[in-house]
C-alpha cells in the first residue's frame, strides 16, 4: 500500500526545514491515490461538522474555515490516511526524532469566500513540553494561493512560544506587527497539486488569505509530536481543553501519550 511506502526526503529538505520552520514537498501522496481519500474525508466532515451558519453570521474564525477534528475515529477509510507510516516517517525525520507519534488529526475546508486565516501559533493549543512537533498540511485538490495556501514567515519557530494568542483578530493584528518588526521572510506557494503537503513546526507563524475563489479549499492535517514527550503545564483555557480531548486521562509531567496517540513512524 502506497501509504507503508517511503518518501525519498533529502538530507538538504530536512536541513531546510530545520532552518526555516517549514517545507513544501510534492507527491507526499501521490494525485492518482487521492480520490478515495478525498471522498471519505469529506464525507465525514460532511457527517460530522455541525455549523450551519452563513457566512456572514460567524466570527473570523468561524469563517476562515470548517474544522472537523479526529475524523480516523469514525470512517475506517480516514483511519488507512491518518494512520499512514509515509507521512509519520517524513514528519519524524523532518523533527529529527526517532519515532512520532500521532497528535491528532483535523480537516480544513476553507469555504468558497471564506474568510482569512489569522496568523498564529499552532502550539498554543497543544500541552506537549516539547519543541519537537509538526503539522503536516495536505491539499485533497489542486489549488492556487487566492483559495488559501498557507503563508509562513520563515525562521519564527526559533522565537518559541509568543503568550496566550489564540486565532482571533487579535492574533491577526498583534502577530502581522510581530512578523512585519522582526522582519522575517514571507513565503506562500502560488499553486500545489493535490497530494502536495507543507509541514511546519508548532512554533511556526503562519496564516492564509481567505478563498476569493467560486471552490472549496479542502486541506487535511495531521498532527505529529516526538515519541517519549511529555504534558506540559495546562497553562491556557485552550490547553486544558485539548489535553481533555486528545491526551485523556493525563496529567502534567506524564508521558504524551494515550489510546488516541499511537506511535505511527
Amino acid at each position: 500500500m502506497v501509504l507503508d511506502t517511503e518518501y525519498q526526503l533529502s538530507d538538504q529538505q530536512i536541513a531546510a526545514y530545520q532552518r526555516d520552520g517549514h517545507i513544501l514537498l510534492d507527491d507526499v501522496l501521490p494525485a492518482e491515490y487521492i480520490p478515495p481519500y478525498h471522498d471519505a474525508i469529506a464525507q465525514t466532515v460532511a457527517e460530522r461538522n455541525k455549523e450551519t451558519r452563513a457566512l456572514k453570521d460567524r466570527d473570523t474564525y468561524g469563517r476562515a474555515f470548517l474544522q472537523t477534528t479526529n475524523l480516523w475515529e469514525y470512517n475506517e477509510v480516514v483511519k488507512e490516511y491518518v494512520m499512514a507510516k509515509r507521512f509519520a516517517r517524513i514528519a519524524a525525520r523532518l523533527m529529527g526524532v526517532e519515532r512520532a507519534r500521532l497528535y491528532h488529526d483535523q480537516a480544513l475546508f476553507k469555504e468558497a469566500g471564506g474568510g482569512i486565516t489569522p496568523w498564529h501559533q499552532d502550539q498554543h493549543y497543544w500541552p506537549l513540553a516539547t519543541n519537537k512537533t509538526i503539522t503536516m498540511w495536505m491539499t485533497l485538490a489542486d489549488i492556487r494561493a487566492d483559495m488559501g495556501t498557507l503563508r509562513f514567515a520563515s525562521g519564527s519557530h526559533a522565537e518559541g512560544y509568543l503568550g496566550d494568542i489564540p486565532i482571533s483578530d487579535e492574533s491577526e493584528a498583534q502577530l502581522r506587527d510581530f512578523v512585519e518588526r522582526q522582519g522575517f521572510t514571507l513565503a506562500q506557494a502560488d499553486a500545489m497539486s493535490a497530494g502536495a503537503a507543507t509541514f511546519h513546526s508548532g512554533w511556526t507563524l503562519h496564516s492564509a488569505p481567505p478563498n476569493f475563489s467560486e471552490r472549496m479549499r479542502p486541506a487535511m492535517t495531521v498532527i505529529y509530536y516526538a515519541d517519549g514527550t511529555r504534558v506540559s503545564e495546562l497553562d491556557n483555557r485552550n490547553r486544558i481543553v485539548d489535553r481533555d480531548h486528545w491526551l485523556p486521562g493525563t496529567e502534567p509531567g506524564d508521558l504524551a501519550a494515550s489510546p488516541l496517540n499511537p506511535v505511527l513512524g
